[in-house]
């Protein structure tokens, strides 16, 4: 087994990145069109500063970020990955990508950005991941997240590669990487809230027409104060709405009592007959 690290962007210093913070933050939020932006550019960056010099002739497995119900943004920006990656693959005549999913089992109410090394392993060092070894056997894996700040994930990862005693020549990319250890890990929760400083910047975000759903924004929603995103749901689209509390159930976040009274409004209002009526137009 070899295992590599790849990074598009690598910050070295607290306010320049090589990226714009309100893309990034936007994409955090499911912001699709930044979603795109960021894969396309990320699979380019591995093609021509790796894979050009180091063809890969075995089967390719891309993984996106472990989630369990709710895909976290990662996800979004995966999809343009792998169409950009076939697009070469298949110019070369190689195998198109494949992909799988590391299942994760635990699910929590905090916010990992604004947590330092020692925390952020703390929160994530329970959970269990978990990957169909067999699907896997013979492949070489790309690991996709969007940032590595402390390697917590990576480390998770790696520790699931070793239980399940896996062979693979493993390959972790990351859209960016904190290179300058001086800077505070919360740095990621400056830049996922560059764009978003109330439920009320969702709303852009949401009716663009470009929307990905992910684990980030519904947390964000159903922790908001109760008044305000009173305001924000009703001001919703039904479909959203009835996504939203979709999601919510999936990922289990009606048994944490911080959701609770939110995820009754929408549940609440998704009852009312007049609600679907004035929303759908029937």
């Amino acid at each position: 087994m070899t295992s590599t690290t790849y990074s598009l962007h690598h910050i070295h210093h607290h306010s320049t990145f090589g990226f714009d913070a309100g893309d990034y933050s936007r994409f955090k939020f499911g912001d699709g069109a930044v979603s795109k932006d960021f894969g396309i550019a990320l699979a380019d960056g591995f093609i021509s500063e790796y894979l050009a010099e180091n063809p890969i002739s075995q089967q390719i497995v891309v993984i996106s970020s472990p989630y369990s119900f709710i895909p976290t943004a990662t996800f979004a920006m995966k999809n343009w990955f792998v169409y950009r990656l076939n697009h070469w693959l298949a110019e070369q005549g190689l195998p198109v990508v494949q992909e799988a999913k590391v299942h994760r089992t635990i699910t929590y109410k905090e916010d990992y950005g604004e947590l330092n090394a020692e925390q952020r392993m703390n929160l994530i060092g329970n959970d269990q991941f978990h990957i169909d070894k067999d699907f896997l056997q013979g492949k070489t894996l790309l690991f996709l997240d969007d940032i590595r700040i402390t390697g917590s994930h990576e480390r998770m990862i790696m520790k699931m590669v070793d239980a399940y005693g896996l062979d693979n020549n493993i390959h972790m990319l990351y859209f960016a990487q904190l290179i300058n250890t001086d800077i505070h890990p919360n740095v990621e929760n400056y830049l996922n809230y560059y764009q978003v400083k109330t439920i009320f910047d969702l709303d852009g975000i949401i009716k663009s027409g470009n929307f990905c759903i992910n684990t980030r924004i519904v947390k964000y929603i159903l922790n908001y104060s109760f008044d305000s995103f009173c305001m924000f749901i009703e001001n919703q689209q039904a479909d959203f709405v009835e996504q939203l509390y979709n999601m919510a159930l999936g990922n289990g976040y009606h048994t944490i009592e911080a959701y609770e009274r939110n995820l009754n409004f929408i549940k609440k209002l998704l009852l009312l007959d007049n609600y679907k009526l004035i929303q759908y137009g029937n």
